[in-house]
């Protein structure tokens, strides 16, 4: 069953190869050294750069609309043949944000709560980034019940580095799947 694999930066290369991932996401602080590992093409590996903050602060990039948008479009990509590893510094944040995120926009009727339920039962350490989630949950028309599904779960318990987990995610619907078509933000045209 295709997953998404969620690590920190010590674990990327071990996660990587463990899991004989193809595709990549990086969501990272700009100027953050991140080798990528071997077996991820160029084309396969998405760089966000970004702060994991929740309101702008000076000289910091907060997640915005194009992280996201440019993240959604990646993953829908994805023909989860393989898996993918999302990661951060830490593994606790922006990563579990990213893994959630998808695997809503990958399961569009899945429960958002079940989901957010099973970071927490697989991660006592997940805190995805309220502000990733509430960017998502309005480009994705959920109404909120992203952000009340991250609420639900709480704080992940404390620690330096998230300890490496899978989301697993269904497989690709290609009956019905629409074609890709890459995602417009508002006020673009």
């Amino acid at each position: 069953m295709p997953a998404i694999h969620v690590c920190s930066l010590a674990r990327l290369a071990s996660v990587v190869e463990e899991t004989d991932a193809s595709h990549l996401v990086t969501l990272i602080t700009e100027g953050t050294e991140v080798v990528r590992p071997p077996a991820i093409l160029p084309e396969r590996h998405l760089f966000l750069a970004m702060h994991d903050i929740v309101e702008p602060q000076d000289g910091m990039m907060p997640p915005n609309e194009t992280h996201v948008a440019n993240y959604l479009d990646f993953i829908e990509r994805w023909d989860r043949n393989q898996p993918m590893v999302v990661h951060c510094f830490a593994g606790i944040s922006r990563s579990t944000a990213a893994a959630f995120i998808g695997a809503c926009a990958l399961n569009p009727r899945l429960d958002e709560a079940e989901i957010a339920a099973e970071i927490r039962a697989s991660s006592p350490t997940a805190t995805p980034n309220a502000r990733l989630v509430a960017i998502a949950d309005r480009l994705l028309g959920r109404g909120g019940r992203m952000n009340a599904a991250v609420a639900a779960i709480g704080r992940g318990a404390f620690a330096y580095e998230g300890v490496p987990f899978a989301l697993h995610i269904g497989p690709r619907e290609t009956a019905a799947a629409a074609p890709f078509a890459p995602r417009q933000l508002p006020g673009s045209a």
